[in-house]
């Protein structure tokens, strides 16, 4: 039985899904992919488009996770600055996980524009916003390593700023123009359904019970069947179970919340975002927003390290907003969601190969529109033969976080911090 799929505005207003029924009896192919995020689902379009046989397991359906719920915030770039990502891998693979990541927006856009997937999508620029002086002096030089890369990045400071966000709060933005935005929802449904129209084959309900080597190859069990392949991709980030030691262990699952506003009037709207960016904060805890195509104002951050279902929960996203931009008080707010991402302790997201013939991808740390769609082309790539070495991004062990067990209070307690700090600064 499918995972009902939770209350949000996606979910209202979402293209309609595509058919992926529960997987049932016995069935072999070449790949199986555990998992119906925009990293699972992503690596099935690749490898049917190449030529693989390829059998995808969700237990809710395609976008149940955080793919479906989060800020729909196409950003480039990983959570670290390029010259630490190249201290980090060297000049050549750390060169590669910048290309990779700072393109891999356009390679979001490009795959909308190719299976003509209906997402409301916007390639409208992505904001890096600074408060703080500190905050600034970091972008400053975030701005310098991207410029001295070529790449298209404009630094605004104070009047240029508030021009393009509406609001005097921000001392510095830094305008990366191959972001954007889109609902994340109708990209997951629109995934699945160009991955089935390419020969994969979509099982939404069918929660994965056990994973065992069967040589050759793999043995999958369900409720209702059994599937054996010659390899396997674990693509479940933040709802990483037990079916393989220490995956689980090796992220920090934490819930980001969002919050909507009715569809703004026109004279209203023109004062929110005039840019119709995305924007994330920089600092201790992060703040994220943008307006979507019908004039709703969404504030995403952290909250609850539990599901909500309205958005009386995370009642500071719409204080914040009213104090961005006062022309939004006494705006109705309609929805409140949130979803489980996975954070690693690195900041990087992880590829590993913990056994022969079977793979995992996970942990985007708030990235993980453009990156976990980044990541399905490289599991995709290394399912089919790709050498790691020329992969473009490192393969490594699983390392479990020490003491995992106590990561809901540390998550707490970094909120926490964080925001008291944001307090403090303005």
């Amino acid at each position: 039985m499918s995972l009902p799929l939770p209350p949000s505005l996606y979910a209202e207003t979402a293209i309609p899904a595509h058919p992926t029924p529960p997987f049932a009896g016995d069935a072999t192919c070449d790949v199986a992919v555990v998992g119906g995020g925009f990293t699972g689902l992503s690596a099935a379009l690749h490898l049917a488009e190449q030529g693989a046989t390829v059998t995808l397991l969700e237990a809710g359906e395609p976008g149940w996770g955080a793919s479906g719920r989060n800020g729909g915030q196409v950003n480039p770039g990983l959570k670290l600055d390029p010259d630490q990502v190249e201290r980090d891998f060297g000049a050549e693979l750390g060169g590669r996980m910048i290309r990779l990541s700072y393109g891999a927006p356009d390679a979001v856009f490009e795959l909308i524009r190719r299976h003509q997937i209906p997402c409301e999508a916007r390639q409208e620029g992505t904001l890096r916003a600074a408060i703080t002086k500190a905050d600034l002096a970091s972008l400053r030089s975030t701005a310098e390593q991207c410029l001295r890369r070529a790449m298209p990045v404009q630094l605004l400071l104070g009047e240029e700023a508030a021009a393009l966000t509406g609001t005097t709060r921000y001392v510095g933005a830094l305008l990366d123009r191959r972001g954007g935005n889109l609902n994340p929802l109708s990209y997951a449904r629109g995934l699945a359904r160009a991955a089935a129209q390419a020969g994969a084959r979509i099982h939404g309900g069918s929660a994965v019970l056990a994973l065992q080597p069967d040589s050759p190859g793999w043995h999958l069990r369900t409720a209702a069947g059994t599937l054996r392949a010659q390899k396997v991709v674990l693509a479940t980030n933040g709802y990483t179970g037990r079916l393989w030691p220490g995956l689980r262990e090796s992220v920090v699952p934490v819930f980001s919340s969002m919050a909507a506003t009715e569809p703004l009037s026109d004279a209203v709207a023109r004062q929110v975002m005039p840019l119709r960016a995305s924007l994330y904060e920089i600092g201790p805890v992060t703040v994220y927003y943008r307006v979507d195509r019908d004039n709703r104002l969404l504030m995403g951050g952290r909250g609850p390290q539990r599901p909500i279902r309205d958005h009386h929960p995370v009642r500071y996203l719409i204080d914040y907003a009213e104090t961005l931009w006062p022309a939004v008080r006494g705006v109705r707010w309609t929805h409140g969601w949130n979803g489980q991402l996975a954070m690693t302790p690195d900041h990087y997201p992880h590829l590993h190969q913990p056994a022969p013939g079977l793979l995992a991808g996970l942990g985007y740390n708030g990235r993980g529109v453009a990156m976990a769609t980044a990541m399905g082309a490289q599991l995709a790539a290394f399912a089919l033969g790709r050498p790691a070495t020329e992969l473009d991004l490192p393969v490594t062990p699983i390392r479990p976080i020490p003491l995992h067990r106590l990561w809901r209070l540390g998550v707490w307690a970094k909120v926490t911090q964080g925001r008291l700090l944001g307090a403090l600064a303005g």
